[in-house]
């Protein structure tokens, strides 16, 4: 959705509160004192007051405030689609719930991500929201610039769990002084308090220089705090109890949610019908593989090939089966549609925005005509060119069938997405649900063949009354009451012999039953929203012998002892360098230009390319520091990804020089690092093995094992990340490191490749005060061995911000304001500013970050009438850059343009190793994707043998032998349908660190792509051995050392082609959600080119070509033609008596002689996808940047 959209649906939830009682009250209590309101103030208050709009003026002025206008018609976006950055995100949250009629708010890090000014408003908008309405905020920030620090009443500090001080904000310096413990002049006092409390830094603060230092626990300070007046006070307020006489009714919420039920209902089915829009393109795609797959099926099953006899008949109900197939497979999408928007309904759903009844609804009711749709396309497709009783009556019974089953589907599928939350959970039960739905459906195993004690089976799937019906609607037509041997029509015959032979009343028993699954499965959907808990956080796993040294560690620390103060000073890391070539980047005259959004577009927005980036000239020099600033939006994120060549779109203009030479990308990726905003990590591997891994990959290869050793192990003191070298990394915000820890890893992880240029984006977002510290700590260790380092930074403090040495400043429109050395406490940049005539002086002890960008505001510029990045176009300042870059284009006497004899540090054996080592653990910490894998064929061979138990050798006529060819096709089918939909949210994750990793030149495509392939080898090989243990004398084949190894071999092919299948359609698709799409049409193509419902000989021959195609009709041919190719038993086939062989080779067209054939196809197909798989990812890229 857009910026707008979000926050207006949040405004409509919220409701308006008790508003519009309080603004009768105040219009009452104005005319009685004869007060005429401002007409501006009263027009907004009681445009806010009106209730059910659907946008209101509140929308627009929360927008302005939070600056969201310039980004109000943009998607938000996600991982791979472009969206809005951020810093704007973070203010979105903020927004979304502002916009209501809140009286209490509880906000948690609001600023992260935000450049200081803009945190700076949003803080003062809330306290005069605070101070003005009578609101209550307690909000919890990371590193708050000290004016907005100073905006706050109170201040709770915290540490360890527990409450060190709760009082006025003005006090809370006093009651440290009392302590010992003083705030330095140039420093924010929120730094000093996250400082003073900890071990590390503490020392430095002590001023009763008279005394020896010795350190100040927490409880200690706890301690005073209770004794002092403010502790006092707070107990004394806390022991009396509230008076309820004291508060207004309307100070409380007698209801759960602000709307009328039918109001919720409305607003809920607007916002989902907006999303199905948005996802119009899923939509249309799965209506146009309907077609295809319609196409197909009516020109196979033509009607001038099939007669009305015994024979034939088969093929119609073959026909009929897989219409069945088609349209419950049609609703596995749902399932990676719900899941993806299950987090958002979570979060809506506490902040009771609405009940799960109101979400759930409008998600069955408007999935209507689109079953409605796809059953008539495909009824209205296939129906006479398949040759079915042509009546209309008949016609429209099938439809509405048809149409009963695809809603079933797709509600039994957005209830199992409910119920399972996790996409990897989900599939695999969605795929256990298709199985067993398949298997009790009644055509792969009739019901008489089924065991009696699990013939309750057969009546709970909703499959089987998809099947009656229209066995029922087609063959107690008039043209199939043809007489046979023994007075029963030829219709009745084949009912008789599928156990389907039910009176035609049972068409409407079975329409019943099919809504009545429809409900029942969307009452459960409704539920599980409404009881069950979002998926919970855990946090990363630690060695055993890490914890106990950890306890150990804790006890030590108490028996520390004093230390003098006169000692304490910050220790500098000693670095083991490894050689390195300092190098310049300069840039000249660069643009960047992208296409204009439709959004804007359709608001009136006239040229076709919007310009993000204008006239950028500047230079990085080695061993200098330079900070990338601006408000939110100003473009340094666009920047930095356009110098260091991660664009992926859009259109680059100027010059770009490394070391005086043009920038070439495949040289330059080696010797540059770029520390990405959001850390994107492999979640299974532990944080030292990450290190290893990028250090293995990015190192030149002449450097030996040891010296690598020492070389990660320095780089993770230096980034400080010794306590949680073992932790996992996780995923974020569900489990594993925190953000700061992530950040610290991101910046570790370019460390190890030793790169001569590094680009951060945002290293101290999402951190406290300390953690910026310790970040900001690692980053001037990293700068000080003479590295070329930038980064963009939005709220530094003064100590932060001052240990730059230069500064690029960007206004909105990707202009430069200044570029240009800090100075001793940020001078340079004060002078400059304050030259200019109008700019405000700075106050006393202010940050001059804040200053800089509030001075220079879109707002600040508009009101003093001014465009800085011309006032910085016509500087001296401008003119020694252009300089110096000049200076720096040119190559210094005797260097040589950068040179690499590879493309890649390691070679491509190296590179498959490491690939494989890092892809190894992942799997072996995976066990949500491969233990549900061994579970799932574990427990469906135990069914399969159940339901055939002991018919391997009980062959007698042509039906037992359809039971057994059923049993072989199902396993075939669902074993690789699971394998196929399980790999390809595993492999998705992997893609987006893929990206990563290969923009950085770590590997070539083809190294990853294969590792990924071989490391799934050993587990297919454990899940064919698992099949073929307990099904094989479970259903009782031929005892024989040949046939069972055939058995294996049918099922680890058909396996691994299934794996390879499912990743060469995740990197043929920008997205899992089409990914699955795509994946289940060819499942369509692979069922039904499979040789069990149509065989080959029956096949058109305009279609032969696909059954040779479709791998599935090798595997089938392999298992069948081993097991029973040789058995020269006789059975009865329609009539007549035929040996078991020669019946394979007339009705499947199966040979036992050319199993040797089949044997290598079989091996050819998952090389082929595994070698596609890898060239296709190689070629494709979905990340839009």
């Amino acid at each position: 959705m857009t910026v707008r959209e979000i926050i207006e649906f949040s405004a409509r939830f919220q409701g308006i509160g008790s508003r519009a009682e309080i603004m009768k009250e105040v219009s009452r209590r104005e005319k009685q004192a004869g007060v005429v309101p401002d007409p501006d103030i009263d027009a907004y208050m009681k445009a806010i007051s009106v209730e059910g709009q659907e946008s209101t003026l509140q929308t627009d002025y929360i927008l302005k405030i939070l600056g969201l206008d310039i980004c109000a018609d943009t998607m938000v976006g996600d991982a791979i689609r472009r969206g809005i950055s951020g810093g704007q995100k973070k203010r979105l949250t903020t927004g979304e719930m502002i916009v209501g009629p809140t009286k209490a708010l509880f906000m948690d890090e609001i600023s992260n991500g935000l450049d200081s000014s803009t945190a700076f408003q949003i803080v003062s908008c809330l306290q005069h929201l605070v101070h003005i309405t009578d609101a209550t905020a307690l909000i919890s920030l990371l590193q708050p610039a000290p004016e907005t620090f100073d905006l706050f009443d109170d201040v709770i500090l915290m540490a360890e769990g527990k409450i060190v001080y709760h009082g006025p904000r003005s006090y809370i310096c006093k009651f440290f002084e009392d302590c010992g413990f003083k705030c330095p002049e140039r420093k924010g006092i929120a730094d000093f308090l996250q400082e003073v409390i900890s071990r590390k830094d503490q020392a430095q603060y002590w001023y009763y220089k008279e005394q020896p230092y010795s350190y100040v626990s927490v409880d200690l300070f706890i301690k005073r705090f209770k004794e002092c007046h403010i502790g006092l006070n707070l107990d004394e307020a806390l022991s009396k109890p509230f008076h309820k006489s004291e508060s207004h009714r309307n100070a409380l919420s007698f209801k759960s949610y602000s709307l009328s039920k039918w109001e919720l209902f409305r607003a809920c089915s607007l916002r989902e019908f907006l999303l199905m829009k948005r996802n119009s393109f899923t939509y249309v795609f799965k209506s146009v593989q309907l077609v295809i797959i319609a196409s197909i099926t009516m020109t196979v099953f033509l009607r001038t090939r099939m007669a009305v006899d015994v024979i034939h008949s088969s093929y119609f109900m073959g026909s009929l089966f897989y219409a069945l197939v088609i349209l419950l497979v049609d609703g596995f999408p749902e399932l990676s549609m719900t899941v993806s928007r299950i987090a958002v309904f979570y979060k809506q759903r506490e902040l009771c925005f609405y009940p799960a009844w109101a979400y759930a609804i409008p998600a069955a009711l408007l999935k209507v005509p689109l079953s409605l749709l796809e059953s008539f396309v495909w009824t209205s497709m296939t129906y006479y060119v398949i040759g079915y009783s042509p009546e209309v009556g008949r016609f429209f019974r099938q439809f509405l069938l048809f149409f009963g089953v695809h809603l079933a589907s797709i509600s039994m599928f957005r209830c199992i997405a409910s119920l399972f939350q996790t996409i990897v959970a989900s599939t695999t039960a969605g795929a256990l649900a298709i199985m067993i739905i398949l298997l009790f459906g009644g055509f792969i195993l009739p019901r008489p063949s089924m065991p009696t004690w699990l013939g309750w089976g057969f009546w709970l799937s909703p499959l089987t009354y998809g099947e009656i019906g229209l066995t029922v609607n087609e063959f107690l037509a008039p043209r199939w009451e043809k007489e046979m041997s023994g007075n029963t029509s030829i219709g009745q015959q084949t009912l008789e012999s599928r156990g389907l032979s039910f009176g035609s009343y049972f068409y409407w028993i079975s329409v019943a039953a099919l809504f009545g699954f429809i409900l029942l499965f969307n009452v459960v959907f409704t539920f599980a929203l409404t009881f069950l808990k979002p998926p919970g956080k855990s946090r990363a796993i630690i060695s055993f012998d890490r914890y106990s040294q950890l306890h150990r560690k804790n006890d030590d620390n108490d028996s520390k002892p004093t230390v003098d103060p006169g000692n304490v000073a910050v220790s500098k890391t000693g670095q083991m360098v490894l050689p390195f070539e300092p190098l310049t980047v300069t840039f000249q005259d660069v643009q960047y230009y992208v296409d204009t959004p439709l959004e804007m577009r359709e608001r009136g927005f006239k040229h076709k390319r919007l310009q993000l980036l204008s006239d950028i000239t500047g230079a990085f020099r080695p061993g200098v520091l330079t900070a990338l600033m601006g408000v939110s939006g100003a473009g340094k994120t666009t920047l930095m990804d356009v110098l260091s060549g991660r664009k992926t779109g859009g259109i680059i203009e100027g010059e770009i020089r490394i070391g005086g030479y043009l920038k070439v990308q495949d040289t330059f990726a080696r010797v540059s690092g770029y520390c990405e905003q959001n850390d994107i990590h492999s979640p299974q591997i532990t944080v030292e093995e990450s290190l290893v891994y990028s250090a293995w990959l990015r190192l030149p290869s002449q450097i030996d094992s040891k010296t690598m050793a020492e070389f990660v192990n320095k780089v993770i003191e230096t980034i400080e990340l010794d306590g949680i070298r073992d932790s996992l990394v996780g995923i974020p915000g569900v489990n594993g490191l925190s953000t700061e820890q992530r950040k610290r890893l991101t910046i570790a992880v370019e460390l190890v490749a030793n790169p001569s240029i590094i680009f951060m984006d945002e290293p101290t977002s999402g951190l406290d005060a300390r953690a910026a510290a310790v970040v900001m700590r690692a980053v001037k260790n990293v700068v000080e061995t003479g590295r070329t380092v930038v980064c963009t930074i939005h709220q530094p403090s003064i100590n932060i911000f001052e240990a730059f040495d230069e500064l690029i400043l960007m206004k909105t429109g990707g202009w430069i304001i200044y570029s240009g050395p800090l100075g001793h406490n940020s001078r340079k940049v004060i002078e400059y500013f304050q030259n200019i005539s109008g700019v405000p002086k700075i106050k006393d002890n202010y940050n001059p970050a804040t200053w800089m960008l509030e001075v220079t505001s879109k707002s600040a510029e508009a009101g003093m009438d001014i465009d800085f990045a011309q006032i910085y176009k016509g500087s001296t300042l401008y003119k020694e850059n252009k300089e110096l870059v000049k200076q720096l284009s040119s190559p210094t006497a005797g260097s040589k343009d950068l040179h690499f004899p590879s493309r890649f540090p390691q070679n491509g054996w190296e590179q498959l190793k490491a690939c494989l080592w890092k892809q190894c653990l992942s799997y072996w910490r995976s066990p949500s994707y491969n233990l549900t894998r061994i579970i799932f064929i574990s427990a469906s061979s135990v069914l399969f043998g159940v339901l055939f138990w002991q018919q391997g050798k009980k062959i007698n006529n042509q039906q037992d032998l359809f039971d057994v060819v059923g049993s072989m096709y199902a396993v075939i089918i669902f074993f690789g349908i699971n394998n196929c939909s399980t790999v390809l949210p595993y492999i998705a994750t992997e893609r987006t660190v893929f990206y990563r990793e290969k923009f950085a030149g770590m590997y070539s495509s083809w190294a990853y792509s294969f590792a990924q392939v071989f490391v799934e080898i050993p587990f297919l090989f454990i899940l064919a051995v698992i099949y073929v243990i307990i099904t094989y004398p479970m259903i009782g084949y031929y005892w024989s050392a040949y046939k069972i190894f055939w058995s294996f071999y049918s099922m680890f092919c058909s396996l691994l082609y299934f794996n390879y299948l499912g990743m060469l359609l995740v990197s043929l698709t920008p997205n899992v959600q089409v990914a699955s799409i795509v994946s289940s049409s060819a499942y369509t193509m692979l069922n039904l080119f499979s040789g069990f419902i149509i065989p080959r000989p029956q096949i058109p021959k305009w279609w032969l070509w696909l059954y040779y195609l479709c791998p599935t009709s090798w595997a089938l041919n392999g298992m069948l033609t081993s097991q029973y190719g040789d058995i020269d038993k006789e059975i009865s086939a329609f009539g007549e008596t035929k040996t078991v062989a020669a019946f394979l080779e007339d009705y499947f067209g199966f040979h036992h002689e050319f199993l040797g054939i089949v044997a290598v196809v079989l091996l050819v197909f998952p090389v082929l996808f595994a070698t596609l798989f890898a060239y296709v990812i190689g070629r494709l890229n979905f990340q839009r940047r």
